[in-house]
């Protein structure tokens, strides 16, 4: 019997790289519909920007309750999650923690990684003290709303439409979720 080499851990700065290209990946399907494909940003040197913003991030963080969490098969990345304190001016940044991403790639669905990370990011919430979490998800993002539901979170009511763009021309809407981290 085999088993898979599967993990969530902290990420480390050697990750950047890694975490930029999946992010830069995954963020045409997150967003299809919602933003044009030509308004992402690609190639190598999208790649180098992005990694040399995570590497500053995970290097120098905000805060020192600003985690990234990285989903491992092998020692490949194959997901990851940021949280840190929730800024909404609804929100108590001492007892209010955000999921401010948790990304999966598309190819590793269904194998286990949302959950691990997920779980992993509740447990380092729980652990930086925080007794709730909020995440904002993509209004059309069904399949993320019902996994984050399955896993206990719940809507809370909370809306907002986030301009992408300098013109306002490109909006996304999205919905807050929440759930009790005691």
């Amino acid at each position: 019997m085999t088993t898979a080499d599967v993990s969530v851990r902290v990420a480390w700065a050697d990750d950047a790289p890694a975490i930029a290209q999946l992010q830069l990946r995954t963020w045409p399907e997150m967003y299809a519909g919602v933003v044009p494909p030509e308004a992402f940003p690609s190639g190598p040197e999208a790649v180098e920007q992005a990694a040399a913003l995570w590497h500053a991030s995970l290097t120098r963080p905000a805060d020192a309750r600003h985690r990234a969490l990285v989903a491992l098969e092998h020692n490949r990345v194959v997901g990851f999650a940021v949280t840190g304190p929730a800024s909404d001016p609804d929100c108590d940044p001492v007892a209010d923690a955000e999921l401010a991403e948790l990304t999966v790639d598309p190819a590793e669905r269904g194998r286990g990684h949302g959950s691990r990370l997920l779980q992993a990011a509740a447990d380092t919430m729980r652990a930086d003290r925080f007794g709730r979490a909020v995440l904002w998800a993509v209004a059309a993002d069904d399949g993320l709303r019902r996994f984050l539901t399955d896993a206990g979170w719940a809507t809370d009511g909370a809306h907002r439409e986030l301009g992408l763009d300098d013109g306002g021309a490109t909006t996304v809407k999205q919905v807050r979720l929440h759930t009790s981290l005691g």
